[in-house]
């Protein structure tokens, strides 16, 4: 299957500046950028579906240039609803230097290169600025791009900082096919515009074709909303903003509407074999499959296989696949970090327990459950409500308590 194939396959192509899109990928191997601004100390799952394309690219031989906005995100490009507050100096090279640790880590086995626009645009002079690029942009342009077009009819207005930011995006594709003979740059969907701008500034000033390539929008199809970064929900690649464990249940509680889709996207499973888990998901979804194949691999990717292992071995205890004194050291660390945890003393009543974990809300609700077999401790279902906790219900000083299959909380003996 040609390259151009798979990529539209997996659903990664939206727009693309060529006639074809085998004639960008399929034929001479390029230089392909990608760019991200630093507007958080960290990247989230909303990300991966460029780093992915990328991947992708970079296992056929393209050679991939990832770019960290220390520029351009001091400036931040047009939001459609509101200005975007600039940042702090400090804080943008922070983040820049984050972001671009996580970037090496994921790509570690690809042949990519990391540059930072802070260098170029830094020493820009504005006169000259005006003068080389300023000149092939017309206004009449810019106020068709659609962050732009929304601003300018709303009450919130535009500074000429974020009007100006499509030209600073186009200068960054202009120096890297000078500087480095990039030919590509990829992005969102909702940064079609901004590309365009590069593609068609190095069209005017240099008499060259470049090209653009653009990911769609992933949706989640069960709520409709924009997949990653929203609402304040976000799931992070830093392990400090969100913990693996944590990524990989985001992962493993996909929605079945959307796990196929996932894979083709987030993993680099074949698609040959990503069709026989579709099968087999279709015929027993309550497996799951698709999800722990999906939640394995893409917290592979972002936190290592070693990382992965230890937290499968936490999920496959927390629902009784594996015991509590088959955790390492630092499982149990991980368990204890992630899961509602209580500290207990020998002797407490389990009615009381239920209560303190928030596994019932009244003490009668807690007796009703024990009666009517829901709740279970150290595998072994509490069958008398008057029950307390003794030696026997604990490992190395740990226990799991348990009502029905999904509500848990970890005791921990004082």
């Amino acid at each position: 299957m040609s390259l151009s194939k798979e990529l539209e396959s997996r659903g990664f192509i939206n727009q693309f500046s060529a006639p074809t899109l085998q004639e960008i990928v399929d034929g001479e191997k390029r230089t392909i950028y990608h760019g991200i601004d630093p507007t958080a100390d960290s990247a989230h799952v909303g990300n991966l579906a460029i780093w992915m394309l990328l991947l992708h690219l970079a296992k056929t031989g393209h050679k991939i240039i990832f770019l960290v906005g220390g520029g351009t995100g001091l400036i931040g490009d047009p939001k459609p609803d509101t200005e975007r507050q600039l940042k702090d100096t400090k804080d943008v090279s922070n983040n820049v230097e984050k972001i671009k640790k996580q970037a090496e880590a994921f790509f570690s086995n690809s042949d990519i290169e990391f540059v930072n626009n802070l260098e170029w645009l830094s020493e820009l002079k504005i006169i000259d600025f005006l003068r080389e690029v300023g000149k092939h942009y017309t206004v009449n342009e810019l106020i068709k791009k659609d962050a732009i077009a929304t601003r300018l009819q709303s009450d919130t207005g535009l500074s000429y900082t974020e009007f100006a930011y499509p030209l600073l995006q186009g200068f960054d594709y202009l120096q890297l096919f000078e500087s480095k003979n990039c030919t590509v740059q990829v992005g969102g969907s909702d940064q079609w515009g901004n590309i365009i701008s590069g593609v068609e500034l190095i069209r005017r000033k240099k008499q060259a074709e470049v090209f653009a390539i653009t990911v769609p929008l992933i949706i989640d199809k069960t709520t409709g909303k924009k997949f990653g970064k929203s609402e304040g929900n976000a799931v992070w690649l830093d392990v400090e903003k969100t913990s693996p464990y944590t990524f990989y249940q985001f992962w493993l509680n996909v929605a079945d509407e959307n796990v196929i889709d996932y894979l083709k996207i987030f993993s680099l499973t074949p698609l040959e074999e990503i069709s026989e888990i579709e099968r087999e998901h279709e015929l027993n979804p309550g497996l799951r499959i698709a999800q722990k194949k999906l939640a394995k691999e893409v917290t592979t990717l972002v936190h290592k296989e070693h990382t992965t292992t230890a937290v499968e071995n936490v999920s496959n205890m927390l629902f009784g696949e594996r015991k509590i004194d088959e955790l390492s050291e630092v499982e149990k660390d991980i368990l204890i970090k992630n899961a509602p945890t209580v500290t207990v003393s020998l002797g407490k009543k389990i009615v009381d327990i239920l209560v303190e974990s928030r596994l019932a809300t009244s003490k009668r609700e807690a007796r009703m459950f024990i009666e009517s077999g829901a709740v279970s401790l150290h595998d072994s279902r509490i069958e008398e409500v008057e029950s307390v906790l003794s030696e026997n219900h604990f490992t190395h000083h740990m226990s799991i308590l348990k009502r029905g299959k999904k509500n848990i909380c970890i005791l921990v003996l004082e």
